[in-house]
């Protein structure tokens, strides 16, 4: 087998420069297949974890007759007492932070120009407000008191063409179907990178929310975080109530999940067309190297080198191909992905309702590139069969006549 190798890598040595760029098309397609896997997973990670931050949290208490899609606020569809609630909840260990929030739709006003919005009643001191308190561009951030300060994203505030200290109007639905309209003075401007958020979304204290829209004492969630989202169950076994509805981070974002299943079910499709190009290249460059070593052929089988010894060889030269072209591949696709990692791709606001950041940066995992690396493997193993098969065949005499 040693002696099958040592030739195999003296025949591609005799045209160093066709062998090389052979395996640095592997190289080439596995480096995009390694950099688009990361790109998906970063993708996947990025919208989940800003979605958790912003949106669902890893558990949300909700009534059982809260409809999140009709953001109703009417009373025996809201949690009672979510203060108190909230305080429980905060004291389990696994907990990071639990504070009620009261979600209503809206619609803010400056001169002629005007655009709906979704409102947001925080509890300011809760840690849960990080993203907003930590994007914080220009201004103060909400206290529980004001009654009349609000925080606007920054592209719904370069919509408006407004700025800190600029008065607003708002308007809200209320809880017995009314519509409230008061002015609200900008108290800061705010960034989550995360333009579809920022973009429609204004932060009032809850007390304020509560008010203005007749749901005193009462809020549409309390939205949880954990210190650890694999403690989420066992949260979940401790928050069982009979009159309430605990919602977990995989329920509420299941969009998120079935967009990454349907992703790597395209990346499948994806890898297909790309190593169907470099094994073609494989093919191309093996098939070649049999035809001109047709003589050659012919003579190692008139001196006994049986057909299974002589297909070996040409498999033993498709797998340094591929070996080489693998090598090329994880350097330069881990260094594509490292610089991404730091970069990141800018996307921008893509217009879809999941909440990805405006800019996303590729992730690749041990499980991702071991198995690229071995379907790409195998891939040339394949393609190198077919040339292996020829020579294999090919007749002592014919052979040595040049293959006429």
């Amino acid at each position: 087998m040693i002696q099958i190798i040592k030739m195999a890598f003296r025949d591609l040595g005799r045209n160093r420069r066709r062998s090389f760029f052979s395996s640095l098309a592997l190289g080439i397609g596995l480096a995009l297949m390694l950099l688009m896997a990361a790109f998906i997973e970063g993708e996947v990670n990025s919208a989940m974890d800003t979605t958790i931050r912003l949106k669902s949290g890893h558990l949300q208490i909700r009534s059982k007759n809260y409809e999140e899609s009709k953001t109703s606020l009417k009373w025996e569809d809201l949690v009672e007492n979510p203060d108190q609630i909230a305080g429980q909840i905060a004291s389990l260990d696994p907990v990071l932070a639990a504070t009620p929030r009261l979600f209503a739709t809206g619609i803010v006003s400056v001169r002629d120009e005007s655009t709906g919005v979704s409102v947001y009643g925080i509890d300011p001191l809760s840690e849960a407000n990080a993203p907003y308190r930590m994007g914080l561009l220009q201004g103060d951030f909400l206290s529980s008191e004001d009654r009349e300060g609000i925080l606007i994203g920054q592209p719904l505030a370069d919509k408006l063409q407004v700025e800190v200290g600029d008065k607003i109007s708002l308007s809200v639905n209320t809880s017995n179907g009314d519509v409230d309209e008061q002015l609200f003075t900008i108290r800061g401007i705010y960034s989550t990178q995360t333009n579809a958020f920022d973009n429609a979304t204004v932060l009032l204290p809850i007390s304020k929310a509560q008010a203005i829209t007749k749901t005193e004492n009462h809020a549409s969630t309390i939205f949880i975080l954990l210190k650890d989202k694999d403690q989420t169950d066992a949260v979940v076994t401790a928050l069982q109530a009979s009159n309430l509805d605990v919602l977990t981070w995989t329920k509420m974002n299941e969009l998120i999940i079935q967009t990454e299943e349907m992703a790597n079910s395209y990346m499948v499709l994806f890898y297909l067309i790309v190593l169907a190009i470099t094994a073609t290249v494989i093919v191309n460059t093996l098939v070649m190297a049999v035809f001109e070593r047709t003589r050659e052929i012919g003579i190692l089988s008139s001196i006994g080198m049986k057909s299974r010894h002589i297909m070996a060889m040409f498999l033993a030269e498709s797998s340094l191909l591929a070996v080489g072209g693998i090598i090329m591949g994880l350097i330069l696709g881990i260094l594509a992905v490292s610089y991404f990692a730091r970069v990141g791709f800018f996307v921008g606001n893509m217009g879809l309702t999941m909440l990805f950041g405006n800019t996303i940066y590729t992730e690749l995992t041990v499980a991702d590139t071991i198995e690229i690396t071995v379907i790409a493997f195998i891939i040339t193993l394949l393609a190198g069969f077919y040339p292996a098969l020829i020579a294999s065949r090919m007749e002592p005499v014919q052979a040595l006549r040049g293959g006429k």
